[in-house]
């Protein structure tokens, strides 16, 4: 049986506001988290909950590993 994941839900609400959240913490690696209003230009950063700038964002998308040292492509023996 396959292990369920939890996906990430977008709430819009009714004054436009969009927020991603992930086990009920802002959270959202494809973008901006929270955007007030619908207003791009206000746009705001989380990972986890926790509030990043656009710049740390960006470093720790660089960083985010996608398969575990083991599991990697290095030489079979």
């Amino acid at each position: 049986m396959e292990p369920k994941t939890e996906k990430a839900r977008k709430i819009t609400t009714a004054d436009g506001t969009i927020m991603y959240t992930f086990g009920g913490k802002l959270h959202n690696w494809e973008g901006p988290a929270l955007i007030p209003e619908g207003n791009n230009r206000k746009r705001e950063y989380y990972l986890n909950g926790i509030k990043m700038s656009e710049i740390q964002w960006k470093e720790a998308l660089k960083s985010r590993e996608g398969l575990p040292w083991y599991k990697g492509s290095g030489a079979r023996f």
